[in-house]
């Protein structure tokens, strides 16, 4: 497969696990665009790989945490526009839409690592470990942190028991 063949099949798709990883739009077509150029160089070693896109989905994470240690100190917003990028408006009730901003907001509010292993898990049910090049102990503890995160600052009302009374 050619580089071009490549990116005509896949750039859409790169582009909303991007804008996933970063809940940004904007930063995830920058990250594409830098990841992309880089892969263009390189493409006659990844289109030999058993999985370039495997390959080049780690490249795309890699940009983002790279680009967050850079930019430590900035916060990301999470706008409207943000949320209808990343899951599109369905027939949602306003309740359900409302507890989904809710989630969306907590979620980015988590560290970068901890969103990057929530976004590749449940978004993209990938093998995260593979992905972040790390152990899969190290991905138990972003993820086990990410969720316990996430339960104690759901409101109440988003939060189940298993005791119904």
């Amino acid at each position: 497969m050619t580089f071009e063949d490549f990116i005509a099949a896949r750039l859409g798709a790169l582009t909303r696990y991007a804008t996933v990883v970063t809940w940004d739009p904007h930063l995830a077509e920058d990250i594409i665009q830098n990841v992309l150029v880089r892969a263009q160089a390189r493409w006659p070693r990844i289109s030999r790989m058993d999985a370039p896109e495997q390959y080049v989905k780690r490249m795309v994470v890699n940009e983002f945490l790279s680009w967050r240690r850079r930019r430590a100190a900035q916060s990301i917003p999470v706008a409207g526009d943000t949320l209808a990028a990343v899951l599109p408006a369905g027939p949602d009730v306003i309740a359900q839409r409302d507890d989904r901003d809710a989630m969306m907001r907590l979620i980015a509010g988590l560290p970068p690592r901890q969103r990057a292993v929530i976004a590749l898990r449940f978004y993209e049910d990938l093998s995260v470990a593979g992905i972040l090049g790390c152990r899969a102990v190290t991905v138990r503890t972003h993820l086990m942190r990410a969720l316990a995160s996430l339960q104690n600052a759901l409101p109440g009302t988003l939060v189940t028991t298993g005791d119904p009374t």
